[in-house]
């Protein structure tokens, strides 16, 4: 044997036998070998009650020719129940002659068969190599587990750090929807605008954006969905925001279309600077009569 420095302890192995000296000797065999926690039923019902009382089991050994309920019964019972139904079986038999016989134990679940008489190494491989198996796919599953808790921090810090930026930003920012609707906006939008983020999700842009009348509104909306869509961006149009309380905003305004996998608008990014404070060097220049002597 070539497992004497694995010992497989912490693993948990049923033995379904109606003889009790066929048990003590498979226990005894198992003990000398490995530090496993070993379960016996000396019956099929029995068994069926241990191993849901114990969905942890990770093997089960279990004897064919049992009176009342058989191996072949015993294990698809096992099949049934969710908490049994993936603990892997070994049948035990002394009457591995045909196909069929084999077939039928296959078909209820079998991972394997092992003779009666038991050769001693064969059974001890034969639970090494199950043993082996499910360390491998545990290990497996800790790696993956590892992996996904370890996106899924990058994922939050990554989280964190633009929702840090959006709220610090300068610029108002408002997400719509390809209808033109405010899906999530940023504090400067709110402090610009003077509403909660609350009341101006779901507000139309032409709610809060300089228009003489809904229909100029609607067909400006019209118009930049189809500029948005030919270019893909419009950046730098002067513009105003209209807030809560009346005021007029000016601002400078640029929209940003974001295309999903069928090449359709999903979502609007809109960024506006406050231009309050603000004016145009042609209008400073048309103010100051001076600046034409000069």
């Amino acid at each position: 044997m070539n497992n004497s420095n694995h010992r497989y302890a912490g693993f948990k192995l049923l033995v379904v036998d109606d003889n009790q000296h066929n048990l003590f000797t498979l226990r005894s065999l198992v003990s000398r070998h490995m530090d496993v926690e070993m379960l016996e039923a000396e019956s099929g019902k029995e068994a069926l009650e241990l191993a849901r009382a114990n969905p942890d089991i990770d093997l089960i050994i279990l004897d064919v020719q049992m009176p009342e309920m058989d191996g072949f019964e015993t294990a698809r019972m096992l099949k049934l129940y969710k908490k049994t139904s993936e603990i892997p079986v070994i049948f035990l038999t002394a009457a591995f002659k045909t196909e069929e016989f084999q077939q039928k134990g296959y078909d209820v679940g079998a991972a394997d068969y092992l003779l009666k008489p038991i050769d001693d190494n064969q059974l001890l491989n034969k639970i090494s190599t199950y043993f082996r198996l499910i360390e491998k796919e545990r290990e497996l599953n800790r790696m993956l587990e590892q992996k996904v808790a370890e996106r899924t921090r990058e994922l939050y810090q990554a989280n964190q750090h633009l929702e840090n930026i959006l709220r610090y930003m300068g610029e108002a920012l408002l997400v719509l929807t390809p209808q033109g609707n405010i899906r999530q906006v940023n504090p400067a939008a709110c402090e610009m605008l003077g509403y909660d983020a609350q009341e101006l999700e779901g507000m139309s842009i032409g709610d809060v954006f300089e228009e003489q009348g809904r229909e100029q509104a609607n067909a400006f909306m019209g118009m930049w969905l189809e500029a948005l869509i030919r270019a893909g961006a419009l950046r730098e149009i002067e513009a105003a925001f209209i807030a809560k309380d009346g005021r007029r905003v000016p601002i400078l305004f640029s929209r940003t279309a974001i295309v999903d996998q069928q090449g359709e608008i999903d979502e609007i990014i809109c960024i506006a600077k406050n231009m309050s404070g603000y004016c145009r060097v042609d209008e400073a220049e048309s103010m100051n009569p001076e600046s034409e002597i000069a």
